[in-house]
């Protein structure tokens, strides 16, 4: 398919803006991170049930050793990134804003690995199943930024045949260069993941979707790619190309229904980053440990694309950089898009933690909080990719009005900050769509418990009334 077929298939996609990239770090190839003395294993680190401890305080614990997990379907265990002593299990600050139980672990320096950890038989002639166990038992999830544990996406049910495998290297977040510098260098560990996943869903085609803005990316990609039916895509460059609903209907044409999912349509879209963990996974038998992560910003004295050892503290990671350039103004952990602002540099770097973004006092809007105030402009409508009206849903949330949210479709709501980007009055709109999320939700599981007390209290009556 050519780039013009490709400009066709976008002009499906509605909305999107056009930030500056910023990929001031997009030249700086990958390097180790800090080896930290001590790590803060956050148990809840992905989309789903949060884990429960496997270790106690005072406990000796190995490099790739699992310490927490949980029996729901919908989690991932969680496992140590260094060697050493468990020096607590307590609730300790995480990038999502709340205190977490955490796992605390003294390194001893040793990196000694936990024992059974090795390379597996070849994964692509392995039977589906076990390809889901072992990702499972490798803590992989979705390393873009949605941390949704990948042995679930990889178990689609029978009546959803899997067409094709997307593969992510879209980053259309700003700064963030992880990616990019993944997709320059180790090209064939991220085609080898996406055939493990394509042995493991069935699929006949695997595209990776690179945007028309990393042409260096394309080439790598191109030369990594064998002949068995893998193809490289080019997308247009416009933010949020790389969202999974949008990349699937620029891709394939197909609109995922709302609430439904990629394999709704026949596809599974997994980041690049993720691809490439689970090539490792298989390969050393070392679950997921380590993430890249992209450190800029002008309030940082260096710009990297660090490999960093999951529950190495932000603070740290700045101090590896060179530290703080001036007067910090605003720390995010993510792209400027879609990141979370940090209150403190004494969270840990989890399994979504793609960027750690400093900037300066001079180079952040700040505006004290106030009420909403919409001039009905319209902007936002015309931007969201997902047809949303955002500024209704900012104004409900704002006005704590849960009940009238189902009915705009707030959960379809991705939080791209498309619409926060382009509001001229600068509301807060993704902050307040979360809180309106997090209202709605709440209120429908209230509604939920009282709809099924009631049921049993009914059915407690006829019971009743047939026993008299």
């Amino acid at each position: 398919m050519g780039w013009a077929d490709n400009l066709k298939r976008s002009l499906l996609v509605k909305g999107g803006v056009h930030p500056p990239a910023s990929k001031l770090a997009a030249g700086v190839k990958i390097s180790d991170g800090p080896k930290p003395k001590r790590v803060l294993i956050p148990l809840s680190q992905h989309v789903g049930a949060a884990c429960e401890p496997l270790v106690e305080k005072g406990d000796r614990v190995l490099l790739g050793q699992k310490i927490g997990d949980s029996d729901s379907y919908i989690s991932a265990p969680v496992h140590s990134s260094v060697s050493g002593e468990v020096t607590s299990i307590q609730r300790f600050p995480h990038p999502s804003g709340r205190d977490v139980l955490t796992v605390e672990i003294s390194s001893d320096g040793e990196d000694a690995p936990a024992p059974g950890l090795g390379p597996a038989p070849d994964p692509l002639s392995m039977e589906p199943g076990e390809i889901r166990r072992r990702v499972r038992e490798g803590g992989i999830v979705g390393l873009g930024g949605a941390v949704f544990p990948t042995h679930v996406k990889l178990s689609p049910p029978s009546d959803r045949p899997i067409e094709a495998v997307i593969v992510n290297g879209a980053e259309c977040e700003p700064f963030l260069t992880g990616d990019y510098r993944l997709m320059l260098e180790r090209g064939q560990d991220i085609i080898h993941g996406a055939r493990i996943i394509r042995r493991a869903v069935g699929a006949e085609r695997i595209i990776i979707a690179i945007e028309q803005t990393g042409p260096k990316a394309i080439a790598a990609m191109r030369e990594a790619v064998p002949d068995d039916g893998i193809e490289v895509f080019i997308l247009p460059g416009i933010y949020p190309q790389g969202a999974e609903k949008t990349l699937v209907k620029t891709v394939l044409g197909r609109e995922v229904p709302s609430g439904g999912l990629p394999m709704d349509v026949g596809a599974i879209v997994d980041n690049v980053g993720t691809c490439a963990a689970i090539s490792e996974l298989f390969l050393t038998g070392m679950p997921l440990t380590r993430r890249i992560v992209t450190v800029a910003g002008d309030g940082v004295a260096g710009r990297a694309n660090l490999e960093v050892r999951i529950g190495t503290v932000v603070r740290e990671v700045i101090d590896f950089c060179g530290g703080l350039s001036g007067d910090p103004g605003k720390v995010i952990l993510g792209g400027p898009m879609m990141g979370l602002a940090q209150y403190t540099m004494d969270v840990p770097v989890t399994k979504a933690t793609g960027g750690i973004l400093v900037f300066k006092k001079g180079s952040v809007f700040c505006e004290e909080p106030g009420h909403f105030s919409c001039i009905r402009c319209g902007r936002c409508v015309r931007r969201c990719p997902m047809n949303l009206r955002p500024y209704l849903l900012g104004s409900y949330s704002d006005a704590g009005m849960w009940d009238h949210l189902e009915d705009l479709y707030i959960n379809d709501c991705m939080e791209c900050g498309s619409c926060a980007y382009i509001c001229p009055t600068k509301n807060p709109l993704v902050q307040l769509i979360k809180v309106g999320k997090e209202g709605f939700n709440r209120r429908k599981r209230k509604m939920e418990a009282l709809a099924e007390k009631a049921s049993e209290e009914a059915e407690e009556k006829e019971n009743a009334g047939k026993t008299a």
